[in-house]
C-alpha cells in the first residue's frame, strides 16, 4: 500500500516507529506535514499539494495530529478522506476527542465512568459548582491544555475559588473535577486498537506531584488490567469513534474512571514499558481495515 503518515516531524519516536513498521511489512511510506499542505477544493478533481507538488493518491493515511494544529490538521485529513483515502482515525472522531468537554458529555451519555465534572462561565456560579463536585480538593483543567499543562490541584476551597476566578478573568475555558485521592497520583494508559486493549501501562507521578504524565517526569510500568478496565477503555474509544486511541483511566473506589481519550497516543512510553511492538500492530490493523474499505467500495460499483 501507499501510506501517508501525517506528522510535523519525521524524527519523532512515534512517527519513526510507524514508518519502520510499515516499510518492514512491504509498504511505501511518506511523512506529510499537514501545515505544509494546501488544498484545491472543487467538484471535479480535488487535490492536496505540498511545497509546490501535487500529492499522489494514497491508499491509507495515519494521522498524528498535534493538539495545537487540530483545526488545520483535521481539515487536511478530511480532504484525504473525501478523495477516497482510508484514514486510521477519521477527522470527525479526532475533532470529537479533542473537545474535552464534548467528549466527557458523550462518555457520560454512554454511562461510562467519569470523575464528577463541573463547567460554568460566571464567577458567581463557582460556589455552587464546587458544591456539585464535592468541594475541595479538586482538579481544575484548561480545556485547551495538553500533557498536564494547565492542570491545577486546588487543595482547599479558597484556593479553588481563587484559581477558577483567575482563569475566568483571563477568559480561559476550564472544567473542574473531583480529585480521586485513592488513585495515589497514578493513572493507567490503555492502548486500544479496534476492539481490543493491546497494551497497558501504569503511570506514576513524582513524589509531591499529582500529574502522572511522562512529560512531567512520571514513570511507566507494566500493569495487569481487570476485565472491567479493558471493557471501559474499549467502550470509551468506540464512543469517540476512534480505531486507535490512548484511554487514560483512574482506579477509584467506584471502579475505573475515564480521564481522557487521546486520538494520537505516543508509542515510546507504552512500547518501552510493555516490550510490545505497538507500531506493528497498528500497521496490521491498518492493512485489514483499508482492505475491508476497498472491498466495500468495489462492491458498490
Amino acid at each position: 500500500m501507499q501510506i501517508a503518515i501525517m506528522s510535523r516531524n519525521a524524527n519523532l519516536y512515534s512517527t519513526r516507529r510507524l514508518q519502520e513498521a510499515a516499510i518492514a511489512r512491504g509498504h511505501e511510506v511518506r511523512v506529510i506535514d499537514a501545515l505544509a499542505c494546501y488544498m484545491n477544493i472543487n467538484m471535479r478533481a480535488s487535490s492536496i499539494h505540498m511545497r509546490g507538488e501535487e500529492l499522489p493518491k494514497f491508499d491509507a493515511v495515519i494521522p498524528r495530529i498535534g493538539a495545537s494544529v487540530t483545526f488545520y490538521g483535521t481539515a487536511v485529513l478530511r480532504q484525504f478522506e473525501m478523495m477516497g483515502t482510508y484514514s486510521l482515525n477519521e477527522s470527525v472522531a479526532i475533532s470529537r476527542s479533542r473537545d474535552k468537554l464534548r467528549s466527557l458529555q458523550l462518555l457520560s451519555r454512554k454511562n461510562i465512568g467519569l470523575p464528577v465534572t463541573g463547567f460554568a462561565n460566571k464567577p458567581t456560579d463557582v460556589p455552587d459548582l464546587l458544591d456539585m463536585i464535592g468541594g475541595a480538593p479538586c482538579v481544575i483543567k484548561l480545556l485547551e491544555g495538553t500533557q498536564g499543562i494547565g492542570v491545577v490541584l486546588a487543595e482547599t476551597r479558597k484556593a479553588a475559588e481563587s484559581v477558577i476566578e483567575a482563569f475566568m478573568g483571563l477568559k480561559a475555558n476550564i472544567m473542574v473535577q473531583e480529585y480521586i485521592e485513592e488513585a495515589g497520583g497514578a493513572d493507567i494508559r490503555c492502548f486500544v486498537i479496534g476492539d481490543k486493549v493491546i497494551a497497558a501501562m501504569k503511570r506514576q507521578a513524582l513524589a509531591g506531584e499529582f500529574r502522572s504524565n511522562l512529560h512531567r517526569g512520571g514513570t511507566a510500568t507494566l500493569v495487569k488490567l481487570t476485565p472491567e478496565e479493558r471493557l471501559t477503555a474499549v467502550r470509551a474509544a468506540k464512543t469517540m469513534g476512534l480505531n486507535v486511541a490512548g484511554v487514560d483511566l483512574l482506579r477509584s473506589k467506584h471502579g475505573p474512571l475515564v480521564m481522557e481519550v487521546n486520538s494520537s497516543p505516543g508509542l515510546e512510553g507504552i512500547e518501552k514499558a510493555t516490550n510490545i511492538d505497538v507500531a506493528d500492530k497498528i500497521v496490521q490493523f491498518l492493512e485489514k481495515s483499508a482492505e475491508k474499505k476497498s472491498t466495500r467500495t468495489k462492491g458498490m460499483g
